[in-house]
């Protein structure tokens, strides 16, 4: 087996792991990790480690999930273009070093949510910004790890698609109700829309009570 790219420590580590595959595969590893192999993740995350400097190198927070990346920044009102040109520079740093490494940035992927109050949205610019040389319209809000994060934070799209997404499973389930067992019913209607009443429901923490009686129709 040929490795390129890796420490001789990280080398035989490898090497140690696939010996116990060695009658269930031959490749030849250049430069990256056994397809489904739980060092995978491990081996992505050391790959990816340099990232996390260079985005807090430009005074941003970054959080890391897999292969999906986010930066956030902060800044008064009067300093949002000056952290506009801040995530630009950020976010061209970032695109380079990924050609460096061999990773591409999902341009088609990249959304930009520019966040204030109900009040202060119309102080925010609506021109966008210069990501990777592509140029991104900040949108209304953002789906992060199934939860929808509106601009204002009041959290209503999320409150709008996990009632739509419940109530589309439950048109479904009524068409199965005559077939099936009520046990089997019930453990139905558990799965497929108790599960996204109460995913991630600890984000709906102080919304108005107009909001929180959408869910009291389930």
């Amino acid at each position: 087996m040929l490795i390129d790219g890796f420490s001789p420590t990280c080398q035989a580590g490898i090497s140690m792991y696939a010996a116990g595959l060695r009658d269930q595969l031959s490749i030849t590893l250049s430069a990256v990790c056994l397809q489904g192999s739980v060092l995978g993740p491990v081996l992505f995350v050391l790959y990816t480690v340099e990232l996390i400097s260079l985005i807090e190198r430009h005074d941003l927070s970054p959080h890391l999930y897999a292969d999906d990346t986010q930066v956030y920044g902060s800044c008064p009102p009067a300093a949002v273009d000056a952290l506009s040109s801040q995530v630009t520079e950020g976010a061209d740093d970032i695109a380079t070093w990924m050609k460096s490494n061999r990773l591409q940035l999902n341009r088609d992927k990249t959304e930009v949510l520019l966040c204030s109050t109900s009040r202060r949205q119309h102080q925010l610019p609506s021109t966008g910004m210069l990501i990777g040389g592509v140029h991104i319209t900040p949108v209304k809000s953002v789906r992060d790890l199934g939860i929808y994060i509106d601009a204002d934070l009041s959290m209503r799209m999320h409150v709008k698609k996990t009632v739509s997404c419940c109530f589309a499973a439950l048109r479904q389930l009524r068409q199965l109700r005559r077939y099936v067992p009520t046990s089997t019913f019930q453990k139905l209607v558990v799965a497929l829309v108790h599960s996204r009443l109460y995913y991630g429901n600890g984000v709906l923490v102080g919304i108005p009570a107009h909001q929180c009686a959408d869910f009291s129709r389930f």
